[in-house]
Formats: C-alpha cells, sequence, structure tokens
C-alpha cells in the first residue's frame, strides 16, 4: 500500500502566469520618453517651436489691430551715391530752384564732343536704362545720383560752373576724389566730382561758364578713366540734371 502511494509522482499544482501588461507598457513608455528627452536637439527643438507659435500668435494679434494710415503721395526714395538715403525730385520741382532769370547749364563747354558713360538713375525709366544707371560697389549696386561725362578720346576737359553762385565746399574725398560744391540761390546746389587742377577755393564767387576745375579720376568709378561726375541737388536732394536744362 505504501509502495503504490511511493510510486505515484506528485503532482503539482498549476500555477498561473503572472501577467503585467500594464506595468511593462507603462515601464516602456517612461523610458522611452527619458531617452528622447536626453538627445541634445530636443530641448532646443522644443523651444523654438514654443516660440515660434508665440512670435506668430503675436504678428496675428498686431495685424489685427493696425489700421492703414492715410498718407499724400510720396516721393521716390533713392539712394545716393555715398550709400545714404535720398528723396529723387521731380521735374516740376526742379523748374522752381533755378535762381534769378540765369537758366543753368551743362558744366562743359561743348556737350556735343562728350559722352554720358553713366546717365543719372531714373524711376521711370525702362528697366534696361534703370540697370544702365547703376554703380557696383563691391557686391551691392547702388542707383547712380548724377551724370558722368568722358571724352571719347580720353582726353581731359574743361568743367564749368553751372551757374552763378558761391563755393561752398572743396575737398579730396577717399572715393570720390576731388570735390567741389557750388550754392545757388534756391537752394540748389551743384556738384562736381572726379575733378583735378582745381581753380577755386571755398567762399569764392563764380559766374556760370567760369572754368573751376578739369575731369579727372577718381576711386569709385576708376573703370571710366578720365570723367567729370556731375550732380545737382535742391536742398540735399538729388534732381535728375537733365530736368533742370531748357530745351
Amino acid at each position: 500500500m505504501n509502495d503504490q502511494n511511493q510510486s505515484k509522482p506528485k503532482q503539482r499544482p498549476e500555477e498561473t502566469p503572472k501577467t503585467n501588461l500594464g506595468g511593462a507598457s507603462a515601464a516602456k513608455s517612461s523610458s522611452g520618453w527619458k531617452n528622447l528627452f536626453a538627445k541634445r536637439w530636443v530641448s532646443p527643438a522644443i523651444f523654438m517651436a514654443a516660440a515660434a507659435i508665440i512670435v506668430t500668435l503675436m504678428w496675428i494679434y498686431q495685424g489685427t489691430d493696425q489700421t492703414t494710415p492715410t498718407t499724400g503721395k510720396a516721393d521716390s526714395t533713392e539712394v545716393s551715391q555715398e550709400g545714404t538715403t535720398e528723396t529723387q525730385g521731380k521735374g516740376d520741382e526742379a523748374v522752381e530752384v533755378i535762381a534769378g532769370n540765369e537758366a543753368i547749364k551743362w558744366p562743359v563747354a561743348s556737350i556735343e564732343a562728350l559722352q554720358v558713360e553713366l546717365p543719372f538713375y531714373d524711376e521711370k525709366a525702362s528697366d534696361e536704362e534703370r540697370e544702365a544707371a547703376l554703380v557696383q560697389i563691391g557686391d551691392t549696386f547702388t542707383p547712380h545720383m548724377g551724370v558722368d561725362f568722358v571724352d571719347p578720346s580720353g582726353k581731359t576737359f574743361d568743367v564749368l560752373a553751372a551757374l552763378s553762385g558761391k563755393v561752398t565746399y572743396v575737398k579730396t574725398e577717399p572715393t570720390n576724389g576731388n570735390v567741389i560744391e557750388i550754392t545757388h540761390e534756391g537752394g540748389l546746389v551743384t556738384v562736381y566730382q572726379s575733378v583735378t587742377e582745381i581753380a577755386v577755393e571755398e567762399g569764392d564767387d563764380v559766374t556760370q561758364g567760369t572754368v573751376i576745375a578739369k575731369a579727372g579720376r577718381n576711386d569709385l568709378e576708376r573703370d571710366l578713366g578720365i570723367h567729370l561726375h556731375y550732380e545737382t541737388r535742391n536742398n540735399g536732394k538729388p534732381i535728375n540734371p537733365s530736368s533742370l536744362i531748357a530745351e
């Protein structure tokens, strides 16, 4: 009897497998987030995204709050040869700045003997004409605020006072070369750059047609060789010199 009982193997109670799906999944998820935030690029990316959202919301808010102001017709804005922003005058305005009964003339003895190598930048001109009136300074292009004259033979020529007035500026500038400015009645100033053999001084009164210098060279437009860079300004604003010449 005892032998029979001993020969029978003892049966172990069946163990129910333990399941802990929820805990494993949570642990895995937690581990994944930790690994994600451990990466260096995650925090900056989250910060940048939050900043972009804030800026966008501010821009939308400001856009809905702004009203369109009513303004009068403004003159066109151009950049002068020295790199400052100026306002280009119009032909109607230019007629008013001619002093007295003396009509302004070109600052050369014979305009027919010379050629315009670089014209004044006119915003109303064609695309091709505006492109031809750009000056390259390094990697940038600047609207040309004067007229450049050259002798086809490459020779120098006399530079004349375009209008009677007082010499108010004579100086050598690093890029524009020798510069003469003559101030006239009504706020008009004529500017003569890239000149040599200067024959006037600051404070001199000159009459129209007086030889004040000769055409020379400068560093800014050295590719032009010997030339005259001529500008007209009304109260500091460039005007197309051609608009002042009576036809």
